[in-house]
């Protein structure tokens, strides 16, 4: 019976394959595979091949074959091998490497400018060693996948290979427009808050001066702006210039923040979004958008970077005190230290009222910093703000698995990279 199971399983292994050639290749195993089954085979020609394959085996349950419930249990077990398959975890940057690869390369050509010092500085964050973690990029190209429609088995390999450059290529110029928005953002901050590291490595606005670090953001910008227009869909190019107008809503709130709203939770979570978790919502709405989705799904794919990003400066906050600088890539305590109010402090007011005297004092006396840690050493401070990451993380899980069913392989491995890069982003130490 052994031989039998194996020939099922690979019969409807075949037939089960993408295009003509599992087909042949199960036709032509069951043609071959016993004298009875070609006889009976050679006699059904003008039948479809699953209709052979059905009167085959149930034809010759007397002889060389059982009955279709042994092919039956033969097909649910190479759609179990294939499950399983898809739900083997696989490290996330790993799946889209040769894409980070490339968008890195093309980033670094795009922000090439005629005036050496101007590009110098807006390569700065793109040469190797300075690029960071990739997460926007490598996020940006797994929703790509895991929103990827299935592609017509009619399809020949080089129109299915011009197919699929088409869809990919506006996917990679998302990751590019976003990683440049994301860089200019950081240079623009870094100003502001007359940083001195970012990334491991000294910023730039220490090294070349404010006025041209300022200037390469904008060139960033520009350069942004300009690979966006060339996408030609002006809901996209919508979604992307909230996305900006968000970043720079954002830092305001921070900068212009009155008693009240120091205090305030709600406030705090507004800012966090327009600061951190637009840009990635909107560009992965953006992928959606441009792969021709539904409205709902588009809004699948919102929700989850909206969640994630949230989920992901809730835990920068938590490492911002309990992190080390070596580990961050810039100084811990810092958010502290510029009088930035975030979730740890805000839960541990809430449990320690005098807390409220301390913080609204401001931060520029070291001793007050002193206190306001000892009060959050005190409270739940840390693990509340963890336990909201977790909720956010959630969201954005279930926003995944909300998504249409697939049985494409590729497409659900990539839902479960980005189930993965959520969990990774709760757990994280740096």
């Amino acid at each position: 019976m052994s031989w039998r199971w194996a020939l099922a399983r690979r019969v409807a292994a075949l037939a089960a394959g993408t295009g003509g050639g599992g087909a042949a290749q199960a036709q032509r195993l069951l043609t071959t595979s016993s004298g009875a089954g070609a006889a009976l085979l050679g006699r059904q020609q003008h039948l479809p091949l699953a209709s052979q394959i059905r009167s085959k085996v149930v034809g010759c349950r007397g002889a060389a074959f059982v009955s279709s419930r042994w092919l039956h249990d033969a097909q649910y077990q190479v759609r179990q091998d294939r499950d399983s398959r898809s739900q083997e975890h696989r490290d996330p940057f790993e799946l889209v490497a040769d894409d980070l690869s490339l968008v890195a390369d093309r980033l670094r050509s795009m922000v090439a400018a005629e005036v050496p010092k101007l590009a110098s500085a807006a390569e700065y964050f793109f040469k190797v060693g300075a690029e960071g973690k990739k997460f926007r990029p490598t996020v940006l190209l797994l929703m790509a996948s895991a929103l990827r429609f299935p592609l017509s088995e009619s399809a020949e390999g080089g129109v299915l290979s011009m197919l699929v450059d088409k869809l990919r290529t506006p996917h990679l110029n998302i990751a590019e427009i976003t990683e440049m928005i994301h860089v200019a953002s950081l240079l623009h901050d870094d100003v502001l808050d007359d940083a001195d590291t970012r990334r491991g490595v000294s910023s730039l606005n220490l090294v070349m001066g404010n006025k041209l670090s300022v200037l390469a953001g904008d060139f960033l910008l520009s350069r942004a702006c300009v690979a966006l227009a060339a996408l030609g869909n002006t809901e996209v190019v919508s979604l992307m210039a909230t996305a900006v107008e968000h970043l720079v809503t954002g830092e305001t709130m921070q900068i212009s923040t009155s008693r009240e709203q120091r205090r305030s939770m709600e406030y705090y979570l507004q800012k966090t979004y327009y600061k951190t978790a637009s840009l990635i919502s909107n560009s992965c709405k953006a992928v959606a958008v441009l792969a021709g989705h539904t409205a709902d799904v588009s809004m699948l794919a919102y929700e989850y970077g909206r969640n994630l990003g949230l989920a992901f400066q809730l835990i920068d906050d938590v490492l911002d005190f309990t992190g080390t600088s070596a580990s961050l890539g810039k100084g811990s305590l810092s958010d502290i230290r510029h009088g930035i109010i975030t979730a740890p402090i805000l839960y541990a007011m809430e449990e320690f009222p005098q807390l409220h005297e301390v913080v609204d004092s401001g931060f520029d006396d070291p001793a007050n910093v002193e206190i306001a840690l000892d009060y959050l050493q005190k409270s739940r401070g840390i693990e509340r703000t963890k336990e909201l990451a977790r909720e956010h993380a959630n969201r954005a899980i279930k926003a995944i698995e909300a998504l249409p069913d697939s049985d494409d392989e590729d497409v659900l491995t990539s839902r479960r990279a980005l189930i993965d890069i959520t969990e990774r982003v709760i757990t994280r130490t740096k």
